[in-house]
Order: C-alpha cells, then sequence, then structure tokens
C-alpha cells in the first residue's frame, strides 16, 4: 500500500502533464499546418481550398456543450458579416462526424464542423489534450490569411465575443 500510492499519484501527475504539454504551436508568421478532414456532410475539406481568403479555423472541446454551443451560435450568427469579410469559418472538434451532424442541425449551423476523431489535426495545431481515455481539443482559433499563414492565435478566448473580436481583427488586417 505505500507504494501503490506513490505509483498512482505519479500515474496521475503524468497524465496531467501529459494532457497540459500540449506541445509547440503554430504562431502568428508561420505557415498553418495542413489537413484534410471531413465535415458533417461528409465533405472533405483541406487548407489549400481557402488559399486565396482568410480561414478562421477554431477548435472547440465538445459537441452540444455550453461554451461550445454558445461559441458555434455566435460564428453562425456573425457568419454572413465574416463571409463579407472575406472569410470562411470551420470549427474543429474529436467528435465523430455523427456528432458534428446532430450538433450543427439542433443549432442550425451553418458552416462546416470537421471531425479530427484522431486528434491529428488538434495536435499540429498545439491544441490537443490527451489523457489517453479522454481526448479534446483546447479552445483555440487560429486566423489564416489568404497566402496560408497563422495571423493571430486566439487562446482563452470568450465564446460569446469570439466571433465579434475576428470581424475586428479582419478590418484592421483590411487598412
Amino acid at each position: 500500500m505505500k507504494i501503490a500510492l506513490p505509483l498512482v499519484l505519479l500515474l496521475f501527475a503524468w497524465l496531467v502533464w501529459r494532457a497540459w504539454h500540449i506541445g509547440p504551436r503554430p504562431e502568428a508568421g508561420a505557415s498553418a499546418p495542413d489537413f484534410a478532414l471531413s465535415d458533417q456532410l461528409g465533405n472533405r475539406h483541406r487548407l489549400s481550398d481557402y488559399a486565396g481568403r482568410w480561414l478562421v479555423l477554431y477548435f472547440y472541446p465538445r459537441d452540444d456543450t455550453p461554451g461550445c454551443t454558445r461559441e458555434a451560435c455566435a460564428f453562425r450568427d456573425g457568419l454572413a458579416k465574416l463571409q463579407a469579410a472575406g472569410a470562411a469559418v470551420l470549427g474543429v472538434s474529436v467528435d465523430t462526424q455523427a456528432s458534428h451532424a446532430g450538433f450543427a442541425e439542433k443549432y442550425h449551423l451553418n458552416f462546416p464542423l470537421l471531425a479530427d476523431t484522431d486528434g491529428s489535426v488538434a495536435r499540429r495545431y498545439g491544441t490537443l489534450m490527451d489523457w489517453k481515455l479522454l481526448r479534446l481539443a483546447r479552445r483555440n482559433t487560429f486566423l489564416i490569411n489568404p497566402q496560408g499563414k497563422v495571423w493571430r492565435v486566439y487562446g482563452r478566448v470568450d465564446p460569446t465575443r469570439h466571433a465579434d473580436e475576428i470581424l475586428a481583427d479582419l478590418a484592421r488586417a483590411a487598412q
């Protein structure tokens, strides 16, 4: 018993460290990591599909949870303005295509939700939290410019105001 408790604590500490030690994420000015993922309708999306326009690539933990729902609905409600500013919006989580389909239908989401079920894209973007039994994407957004470079990284976002924050940054970029 004296040995078991320290081993359990050590294992727990390692799991916590592993989950929070996500790895490097691309910073402003770096080339955006490539991806090829399917959305809730089965359509494949690649970074190259968005060459020549702005891309809002936002990662979120789980479909149909309070913060994720608020963020998705804010993007839904602001999509026309984002598109008018020349941007496309893609949501990414490690949930399945079927989960994304239900989430998108329930909240009438009008943009693609990409299924990164193995977490490989979230890992390349430095947002994957992996506890082995539970895998989540951290709430981070990457604003990618028309040349495929990361223009801004948003961490610790307010889900209700995030779409407006991006709109303001797109307006600044246009000046």
